[in-house]
């Protein structure tokens, strides 16, 4: 095998959600946008269907499809970006409910799809998504099957920014009939009275924070393709960027920028041989990567990068970003197995 293993555990999938599902006392659904974070939105959505969810969130229409093919009719899926131009016979065609974000989307919506359901997404202080409280009426409501808003800093328990958008929606929403939703994963730890009729983990379910207690999800086993002896004073990979100062075992390992193992880990990650960290030495390069086994006696056939050593949001701390981006940058060369 020249590509990577990727190792999908959906077990530990449906564990985070039934994790997070018992801290609320409401209706817990799923986001699955972005391929299901990279994990492969069809088997992640049918796995946690199987759990009990019955209500998917994705970010655009053309996601809806690999849903539909796997989960039939019945299941409600949300579409956060709405009723865009040229979506109006996709989402008539895949059931699919959307968000709208604006008083355009909602004459839209009215006008070509007047008997199709619709959510609304409302804006409580983040300035992405959602209609303004100038545009706002309580009366566009009536008939919505949801009325939701995003969290800017709920991985930030502390924030005042929490409290604020949790008072203006509660503002923007007394005494509407329509049920709401306020919380992603982060909303969802900060406790009930954030919670509403509905929360929509994401990255939590997937093993990523602010979800501290997430079981690991992804592993990533990467097949050494080579070994070699290096000199000291002797250059690895491109631009030098590595130079060997005592005699060094370098292995040459089949994955790079190209399968989502961004540049800006060049110099910084760690792989892993078994439970022994090893060292990236020199960049990141398109389809390899070059890594320090000096200190490896019975060299493996496979570097490991993600998995019980290294979380995702521990990669993402040496690339100075964060698991959503490494999760979803995740290639599609890799072999995906799952369990």
């Amino acid at each position: 095998m020249g590509t990577g293993t990727l190792q999908i555990d959906l077990n530990a999938l449906v564990e985070n959600w039934r994790a997070l599902d018992r801290q609320t006392a409401t209706e817990t659904g799923a986001v699955v946008k972005a391929d299901g974070y990279g994990l492969g939105a069809g088997r992640v959505a049918k796995a946690l269907a199987g759990a009990g969810v019955r209500t998917f969130f994705v970010a655009v229409v053309e996601e809806v499809a690999a849903l539909r093919a796997v989960l039939g009719p019945d299941p409600v899926i949300n579409v956060f970006s709405g009723h865009m131009e040229g979506d109006t016979q996709a989402l008539a065609d895949l059931g699919a409910i959307p968000m709208l974000n604006s008083p355009e989307q909602v004459a839209r919506h009215k006008v070509r799809l007047p008997n199709h359901p619709f959510g609304l997404q409302i804006d409580t202080g983040m300035n992405r998504l959602g209609i303004e409280t100038y545009d706002w009426s309580p009366e566009m409501s009536r008939d919505a099957t949801l009325v939701m808003s995003h969290l800017a800093c709920a991985d930030e328990p502390d924030h005042a920014g929490n409290k604020a958008q949790l008072r203006a929606f509660l503002d923007m929403t007394a005494g509407i009939l329509a049920p709401r939703s306020l919380s992603a994963t982060g909303g969802t730890l900060l406790g009930p009275e954030y919670h509403f009729d509905l929360t929509r983990p994401g990255i939590g379910l997937y093993g990523g924070l602010p979800f501290a207690g997430a079981s690991p999800v992804a592993r990533l086993d990467l097949p050494v393709v080579q070994t070699r002896s290096v000199k000291p004073g002797e250059p690895v990979g491109y631009a030098h960027a590595f130079i060997a100062e005592t005699p060094r075992i370098i292995a040459t390992v089949s994955a790079g920028y190209a399968d989502g193992l961004i540049r800006a880990l060049s110099g910084k990650a760690t792989l892993f041989a078994g439970d022994i960290p090893c060292p990236l030495a020199g960049r990141v390069s398109m389809d390899l990567l070059t890594v320090d086994v000096t200190h490896i006696e019975d060299m493996p056939d496979h570097l490991t990068i993600l998995g019980p050593q290294q979380t995702v949001d521990q990669l993402a701390d040496a690339a100075g970003t964060i698991g959503y981006e490494i999760l979803t940058s995740l290639g599609h060369r890799y072999k995906r197995a799952y369990s």
